[in-house]
């Protein structure tokens, strides 16, 4: 039997792509940190942040979907619609979300200043025609929890798509109305991607009484 040259099997191993990284569940923001990070942006006057945040909110869209919204998708006839409905790149299924009052108009003050009704709602300021990448997305999520004095590393797009979901969860327990809202194809995608413990499944059904 051959034996194993243990120098060349280590040496032939690949370095973890997360070596030194803070991996995991990426930590919703909590109420206060979002109205900190809005009035940042409202202050600095950056509409597009502006608008991408809010909608990030409110859509619970996973940053591909985000980046690549159209300007259609969220208006029509020249105002933005109260609710938007899109086909997630990953499932193939529709899911809809809501635009809040703050959000539509962030949106409406970015595309008046612009002035195009028609093309990606977060172009690329590097390439051309394209739109937003998730890199650059992510890269404007660290910015603004690392300007509103957060542990940047314990925050990520995740984040974004998880808060308002994580708000619904612990104030309703309704889970299968989180993933709807959330597109997820199975309830214990849900229960996964909200991190609920044991314990928080139980009390939810104490409170059921049949």
């Amino acid at each position: 039997m051959p034996t194993t040259d243990d120098s060349n099997s280590s040496t032939s191993r690949q370095t973890p792509w997360n070596k030194g990284q803070l991996v995991g569940q990426k930590r919703p923001l909590k109420p206060k940190d979002v109205w900190s990070i809005r009035a940042r942006l409202e202050i600095e006057g950056r509409e597009r942040d502006l608008a991408l945040f809010n909608l990030a909110i409110d859509s619970k869209l996973r940053a591909s979907d985000l980046v690549s919204l159209r300007i259609e998708d969220v208006q029509i006839g020249g105002r933005v619609r109260e609710r938007a409905t899109i086909i997630q790149q990953k499932t193939a299924r529709p899911v809809q979300f809501e635009l809040t009052d703050g959000t539509r108009k962030a949106i409406q003050i970015l595309l008046l200043h612009r002035g195009s009704g028609a093309g990606f709602l977060f172009p690329s300021r590097s390439r051309g025609q394209s739109h937003l990448s998730t890199r650059q997305y992510a890269r404007l999520v660290h910015g603004w929890v690392t300007d509103a004095g957060l542990d940047s590393p314990a925050y990520g797009t995740h984040s974004m798509r998880r808060n308002k979901a994580a708000q619904i969860y612990r104030k309703t327990g309704n889970l299968r109305a989180v993933q709807l809202l959330l597109g997820h194809r199975k309830l214990e995608s849900t229960v996964r991607y909200l991190g609920i413990e044991v314990d928080d499944a139980l009390s939810i059904s104490e409170q059921l009484d049949l």
